[in-house]
């Protein structure tokens, strides 16, 4: 599984809701659903979607079929021995047999590939199986597939008292400035304040400056008489970089900020 580059992306807890929601229910989940979930903007679920992508975290997304309730198909489960050297190769030869949906891999055992294969009726299934032997696989046992059920990694979903870092999303600039996401949260200290109030009150550091709103799926520019709102996603532009005091004002509770690096 995966084309070897995921080992260079580290996922955030952001990376992980993302997956856990397109894992529960990919079809009906939309970027501005987890993004409100996980009080980020759109753009960046879509961009993070991007990234893990590409990093061959996220390997695709596919239709479950009920091939039984389809045609009156039925599903079997092929418990088979391949020649440990090859199992690779073997498993991508058995992916050209008609009929065969899935192959699994396993590391050890006698039984270190599953073939999941799918036939019109029992005469069918013996022809997948006389294939597989072709192949100078051995089938140690076999079982009709009677339901399958999928479920969402739970450590990546949600949990009851887990807060989420308001830093959502960054990016370093030459000369050690950051460009930087945040959500505001309703105890934040700049809530309710107006960019020039904040600034007075040092809320806001003097070089700190808030570049973008995002509010209700609408972008605000803001300007001095702006009021900071709870649950705004604000675009920061940091010269000093992240740092803890830059963005105190943001959140409102204790924070260990979690970069990805």
């Amino acid at each position: 599984m995966g084309d070897g580059t995921g080992g260079s992306y580290r996922l955030d807890e952001i990376d992980r809701r993302i997956v856990y929601a397109l894992m529960a229910d990919a079809r009906n989940t939309s970027a501005p659903a987890i993004a409100e979930e996980v009080s980020v903007s759109g753009a960046t679920i879509r961009n993070r979607i991007a990234q893990l992508e590409e990093h061959g975290i996220i390997e695709g997304y596919h239709a479950t079929v009920d091939f039984e309730h389809a045609d009156g198909s039925l599903m079997n489960l092929f418990l088979c021995h391949a020649p440990f050297g090859d199992v690779e190769g073997v498993a991508r030869r058995i992916g050209t047999i008609p009929g065969v949906i899935n192959v699994r891999e396993l590391m050890g055992g006698r039984m270190n590939l599953h073939v999941l294969a799918v036939g019109t009726d029992t005469s069918d299934l013996r022809r997948i199986g006389r294939e597989l032997e072709n192949l100078d696989v051995e089938i140690e046992d076999e079982f009709l597939l009677q339901n399958e059920h999928d479920f969402p990694y739970t450590p990546y979903g949600p949990a009851e008292g887990r807060r989420l870092e308001p830093l959502a999303d960054y990016i370093s600039l030459t000369g050690g400035a950051d460009i930087v996401e945040l959500t505001v949260y309703e105890d934040a200290p700049i809530a309710g304040c107006t960019l020039e109030e904040a600034a007075h009150e040092g809320i806001l550091e003097d070089e700190t400056l808030v570049v973008a709103i995002e509010r209700d799926d609408a972008v605000v520019t803001p300007h001095g008489d702006t009021e900071i709102r709870p649950h705004d996603v604000v675009t920061v532009f940091s010269p000093d970089g992240t740092e803890e005091s830059a963005l105190k004002g943001f959140d409102g509770g204790d924070r260990s900020s979690t970069r990805r690096s």
